[in-house]
């Protein structure tokens, strides 16, 4: 899913899940949850942690689709988000320490119920990604990767980089813009 006839689907899904049309979950699952599956698991330290906190995702999507803002970010840039912000704190959560497949072996792992089709937009949209995260400064591709990736928070990106809070935190709200602005040529 990547063009805007895939977004206009996601949101339209999205809102009538929020007015309880089941059928319309069960669609939005069916083309985001490999993705989400996939934030989960990047920042997650085990399959198991990534899959219960998917379950999480889809119930508090269930709950609250309706408040999607079409305004403020793109369906699956929401639907991202909440599956990021649920897995990092389930990582917080967590007394063991970090042990998580590294990014570079991402297209190693295998779900099988992806089919071709997905799997191949799947390579495209990390290709058009990995594209586009080369067209940022290294120290601002690593701050986002860093912040995505591993759950760091802005303060302990600010820490590890020597950089002021606030130069990390407008560091990564331009570059994901600029992202987001290449993602969407």
């Amino acid at each position: 899913m990547s063009g805007p006839t895939d977004q206009i689907e996601l949101r339209d899904w999205l809102a009538a899940t929020a007015r309880g049309d089941a059928g319309a979950f069960e669609r939005l699952y069916r083309a985001t949850s490999a993705k989400l599956f996939g934030v989960c698991l990047g920042v997650l330290p085990s399959r198991s942690d990534a899959e219960e906190v998917l379950q999480e995702v889809f119930t508090t999507i269930w709950r609250k689709a309706a408040q999607y803002d079409a305004a403020l970010a793109s369906p699956l840039t929401w639907l991202a988000m909440l599956a990021r912000n649920r897995a990092i704190d389930r990582l917080r959560a967590s007394a063991g320490e970090r042990m998580g497949a590294p990014l570079e072996l991402a297209d190693e792992i295998h779900d099988p119920s992806l089919s071709t089709l997905a799997a191949a937009e799947m390579r495209d949209d990390r290709r058009r990604l990995e594209t586009c995260m080369g067209q940022r400064e290294a120290q601002r591709r690593t701050l986002i990767r860093t912040a995505f990736f591993e759950g760091a928070t802005y303060e302990e990106l600010a820490r590890r980089s020597g950089s002021p809070l606030g130069s990390v935190k407008s560091w990564i709200r331009r570059g994901l813009a600029q992202l987001k602005a290449c993602l969407e040529r």
